[in-house]
């Protein structure tokens, strides 16, 4: 397996690309605003989000160009309204499906889950509906009678970690108007235990529940729910890569940045110790999560075109602190020559409800 390419089913999304190329210089508002939602309206809902994941074609060319020109705060501006306009659009259907009581999200690694479930439960709230959040994370069996990886640890990558029966007898429960005990998973002990919370669901609260296994049928199997009751979303954050003789590639080298950056600020994690695990990571995806995507209704692509030119400057430090005699020094000297060709755009650019605040720091989310 390349553990820097996705076999994630995608599409390239051409009018998102060149949007800003379909308003004359001589028609446009005076107020950035005001273009942006010029911009926004003439932009389908199908090219935001899809059953497929929607990509975009820039090369860094085309993005440095933008940057060196003064571009840069309008570009991020621009796109950030965009992401919030499929937002709205995935509440909107979400709503308009009164059936709906669970929505289940899934992705891999550093796709954003945590961040695009804060955003969606807002966009929920301006439809009238109010969210509730259960993380599959707190369904972890004790750590002792997890399966077994092909080196005798405990595979927490499995669906088969998940105490099942406890999550679908809650599931049913709750869809059903009963009450449940939430449960809580202590990462430090590997054990899990009911907790003091207890949940039940009125008639306008939906149930959000976020995991790397929500759209794996054997999640809810045997459940006696209707299928009209759940909706299913899958995030991730492609990206594309123009090759020599004009093909495409698919890559997930944005994620694994992602990962890194965030990771060093707030886990303490070297850049050696994210590389070495990532393909661990990109295994368990490949297997877990990746061939799900085509059970989701819609999908979701977290990626920003200028991300590389906005991670570069937290990226850089921390992959050239990895030594020559390190495992991992070709990769990252490989990824290192990747960042060199994006210019800078300084995080300042970024709003604080950034998605790609959650890897960056700085956001107006509580995590």
């Amino acid at each position: 397996m390349e553990i820097t390419k996705s076999s994630e089913l995608y599409e390239v999304s051409k009018a998102f690309t060149h949007i800003a190329e379909q308003v004359d210089y001589e028609d446009r508002p005076k107020t950035i605003p005001a273009l942006i939602n010029m911009l926004v309206s003439r932009l389908g809902l199908n090219e935001l989000c899809s059953r497929r994941l929607k990509v975009y074609d820039l090369s860094a060319d085309y993005i440095n160009g933008v940057v060196d020109f003064g571009g840069a705060s309008f570009m991020v501006h621009v796109c950030e309204a965009l992401k919030e306009a499929a937002l709205s659009s995935i509440a909107e259907d979400i709503a308009q499906r009164p059936q709906v009581r669970v929505v289940l999200i899934a992705g891999p690694s550093s796709s954003g889950k945590t961040t695009f479930c804060k955003k969606l439960s807002y966009a929920l709230r301006q439809q009238g509906l109010r969210p509730v959040g259960l993380s599959l994370d707190d369904y972890y069996g004790d750590r002792d009678a997890a399966p077994l990886d092909k080196n005798g640890q405990p595979d927490l990558e499995s669906i088969y970690a998940l105490n099942l029966p406890l999550l679908q007898e809650h599931v049913a429960t709750l869809t059903g108007g009963g009450e449940v005990r939430v449960p809580r998973y202590d990462f430090v002990t590997g054990t899990g235990r009911l907790g003091d919370q207890r949940l039940r669901l009125a008639d306008d609260e939906v149930l959000l529940m976020e995991g790397i296994h929500a759209l794996n049928p054997l999640l809810l199997e045997g459940v006696p729910v209707s299928a009209d009751c759940f909706y299913r979303i899958y995030i991730s954050a492609l990206t594309i890569r123009q090759q020599a003789e004009g093909g495409i590639f698919p890559t997930t080298d944005n994620r694994l940045l992602r990962r890194m950056v965030r990771d060093a600020k707030f886990r303490g994690t070297t850049a050696q110790q994210t590389l070495e695990r990532w393909v661990s990571v990109r295994r368990g995806e490949e297997k877990w999560i990746v061939p799900f995507q085509p059970q989701a209704d819609v999908n979701f692509n977290s990626a920003f075109q200028y991300e590389y030119s906005l991670l570069r400057e937290h990226a850089l430090p921390l992959l050239e602190a990895v030594g020559e005699d390190e495992p991992m020094f070709s990769e990252a000297r490989r990824l290192i020559r990747l960042l060199h060709r994006h210019h800078l755009i300084p995080v300042r650019h970024l709003p604080p409800y950034s998605l790609l605040r959650e890897f960056l720091g700085g956001s107006k989310y509580v995590y």
